[in-house]
Order: structure tokens, then C-alpha cells, then sequence
């Protein structure tokens, strides 16, 4: 069991003065300690991000919810609980027949949560024919496909799936976000690209699946600046369980983006790690270490927190 619970600064200097004795020698990087408590590990982070994992870990962790309460009774105390997380996922997902053995077209991203690599985002188009050969394939539980048999699989998909794909750079990505340009504008307007050149060249669709990033509403004011907007959308949470067009179009932008990466890490001659953990971090700091700071515009989201630890000169050797 894992509880992670937000603490304010008075809670952490509580837990600090009271776990001083159960402290472990080595600490987690960005963590104020790590201790031992019974059958639980305890991790403060200087974040105030409190974790607890273990047999125990409810009984440790509601302590320090009770005292987060009582030192800040005015403040509403964060908390999430593997086990809750567990359940939560496991809800049996509801497939629409008429959708999944429809033809479709679908549309979806990879690449948004990585600091290193760009954004690919595909849209797909799979008729009748091809579910039951798709579904041979393990399109069907595209999430369980690791990234090998995504190596192995797409070569496959895309010799019968017509599709389109868009590829953000890094470079292109720190250009073009600001203030009034986030993460989600910059999904909608690429989503939108795809769908126009899919679309302008296969007319024969039931539906157009978008895996849902934003409500309806606020996905088309993302796009009120665009001459031109596809608008015969069904939108989808976990789209790519409910479709397999969805799911294909994730297959397909998730086999770009590992060639992409493989190609980025070749390019500063280092084995790059993927998401945006403390791993991501210290890579950074060795990037900048190496090349300079200017190397993080051609290989990294700039706007990631992780830029702000890299370039903060007590961390960089």
C-alpha cells in the first residue's frame, strides 16, 4: 500500500524533529528524509509531498493527516491511496458495440508527459474488415503492449491502417508555448491537423474518436483561432479501450516517438530515460553539464518543473 499526503511546512517540521531517530542513512534525491516506521517507509520531500509505503502505511499516514488538520484546519489535506487507485481502475470499462464494430476513425497523443522527446500525435482509420485481425494482434489491450512488441506490431498495423501523423520537436514545442498557448491548446490544434488530412482523403467513417483531453466545449475554444476545425467529433475517455481506431492511432504515435527518442538520445550520445522523474532530472543536469543550457530548447519541454532543478546552479557540478 502507497498514501501520499501534502503537508504544509509546519506538519513537515513536525515530522522531521519526530522521525529524527528511525531516519535512514541515504535519501531519495529532493527528500528531506526517509525513515522507518514499524511495518512502513516514510519519505518527506522538500515539495511537502509526504509518502507511505508498507503493511502499515494507513495507520502511519492518517496520524500525520489528523496532525495536518489540526496545525491547518483551514486548509483541505491533499491525500491518494494506491489501493483506492487499484479499485478505481479495475471499474469494468462500458465498450459501445455500435462504435467499436463501427468503421472508424481515431485520434490520439503520446509523448505530453515526457520531458525529453516530442509529441506525436496520429489519427487512424479502420474499417470492419480489419477489427478481428487487429484484435489478433493485441490491438485490443494496446495499454498491456510493451514497447517491443510495439516494435514488432506497427510495422504490421501500418501496412493495411491508412493513417496520419504530426511530430511537435522540442524546439517547436518551446516556441510555440506560452501564456496563452498550454499543453492542451497545442493537443487540440495537432489533433485537429491530423483529422483534416485524414479526413480530406477517407470519407467512408461511422464516427471520428477523439481520446478525450478536454471537454467538448473547451477543446473547440482551443481551436477558435483555426480557419479551418473538423466538429464531427465523439469524444472518449480511455478511447483507446472503446476503439480500436483510438487504440491504433496510440500503437502508431507511440512506435514514432521511440524512434524519435532513440534518435534524440543518439544525437546528445546518451541512453536519454523516459517520463519526468528525479532519473529525467539528473540527465538534465548532465545534458547541461556537457553542452550547455541552450541543449535543453532542442531536447526537453522547457515549461516542465524539471527545468528549474536542472538549471539551479547549487545542482549542477
Amino acid at each position: 500500500m502507497t498514501i501520499t499526503v501534502k503537508v504544509s511546512k509546519n506538519t513537515m517540521d513536525e515530522m522531521n524533529e519526530f522521525f529524527e531517530d528511525f531516519k535512514r542513512p541515504k535519501t531519495p534525491a529532493y527528500a528531506v528524509f526517509q525513515a522507518d516506521d514499524a511495518d512502513c517507509v516514510v519519505t518527506l520531500y522538500e515539495s511537502g509531498k509526504a509518502v507511505f509505503q508498507g503493511m502499515s502505511a494507513d495507520i502511519s499516514a492518517n496520524m500525520w493527516i489528523e496532525r495536518e488538520r489540526h496545525l491547518n484546519p483551514n486548509k483541505k489535506v491533499e491525500v491518494k491511496n494506491s489501493e483506492q487507485k487499484t479499485k478505481q481502475d479495475k471499474k469494468e470499462i462500458t465498450v459501445d458495440p455500435k462504435v467499436y464494430y463501427a468503421n472508424c476513425i481515431g485520434s490520439d497523443e503520446v509523448g505530453t508527459g515526457d520531458y525529453f522527446g516530442p509529441i506525436v500525435v496520429t489519427s487512424t482509420y479502420v474499417n470492419k474488415d480489419n477489427i478481428s485481425w487487429l484484435e489478433s494482434l493485441g490491438v485490443k489491450d494496446s495499454k498491456k503492449l510493451t514497447d517491443d512488441k510495439i516494435l514488432q506490431i506497427v510495422p504490421q498495423i501500418i501496412t493495411k491502417i491508412p493513417y496520419k501523423s504530426i511530430i511537435l520537436t522540442n524546439k517547436e514545442y518551446n516556441e510555440r508555448y506560452n501564456a496563452n498557448t498550454n499543453m492542451n491548446k497545442l493537443k487540440a490544434i495537432l489533433h485537429n491537423n491530423v483529422l483534416l488530412k485524414l479526413t480530406g482523403e477517407i470519407n467512408d467513417y461511422d464516427y471520428v474518436v477523439v481520446d478525450e483531453f478536454a471537454s467538448k466545449y473547451v477543446y473547440f475554444n482551443y481551436l477558435k483561432e483555426s480557419p479551418y476545425v473538423f466538429k464531427n467529433i465523439t469524444f472518449m475517455t480511455k478511447g483507446e479501450d472503446k476503439c480500436l481506431a483510438v487504440a491504433c492511432a496510440s500503437l502508431i504515435s507511440r512506435y514514432i516517438f521511440i524512434k524519435e527518442f532513440d534518435k534524440l538520445g543518439a544525437k546528445v550520445d546518451e541512453f536519454l530515460p523516459k517520463g519526468a522523474g528525479d532519473n529525467v532530472t539528473e540527465m538534465g543536469k548532465k545534458l547541461v553539464n556537457k553542452y550547455g543550457e541552450n541543449i535543453l530548447k532542442d531536447v526537453a519541454k522547457l515549461n516542465f518543473k524539471n527545468t528549474e532543478k536542472i538549471l539551479n546552479t547549487n545542482n549542477i557540478e
